[in-house]
């Protein structure tokens, strides 16, 4: 019987840490960031995002990661106020990592030619915190 309760305990044990590890996420998968895919569908398959989890934006040029301020500019894909994490070149090999360290709403988008507004290169996450 104590033999059942150790292992309770650390199967719990072990479901907590798992919980509380960080994730390194490739945005898009296999995809990558490129023209033409729905990233906000893919943000919604792929969420829930935690605190601390990281986006990998792998991409070749020409195009490139900005941090939008609200919503209304990335409903409009306004690059007005936006914030260049990424240029052209950043995407190569490894790619470029944005850690979601606050709680607060991230808007992400590629401002090359219409890849915001046709290509769909826009996502928004919400990294919620980790229970511990």
């Amino acid at each position: 019987m104590a033999g059942l309760k150790c292992a309770g305990l650390v199967l719990v044990m072990a479901t907590t840490m798992a919980i509380a590890e960080a994730r390194t996420i490739v945005v898009g998968g296999s995809q990558n960031w490129r023209y033409g895919y729905n990233y906000t569908d893919w943000a919604l398959k792929n969420s829930p995002f935690f605190i601390n989890d990281k986006l990998v934006f792998k991409y070749d040029a020409p195009h490139n990661v900005y941090l939008l301020p609200n919503l209304y500019s990335y409903l409009k894909c306004d690059f007005k106020g936006a914030k260049l994490l990424a240029g052209p070149s950043n995407g190569a090999g490894n790619g470029f990592k944005v850690v979601l360290n606050q709680y607060r709403l991230y808007y992400f988008a590629s401002s090359n030619a219409k890849d915001c507004s046709n290509g769909l290169m826009k996502f928004f996450a919400m990294p919620l915190p980790r229970w511990q």
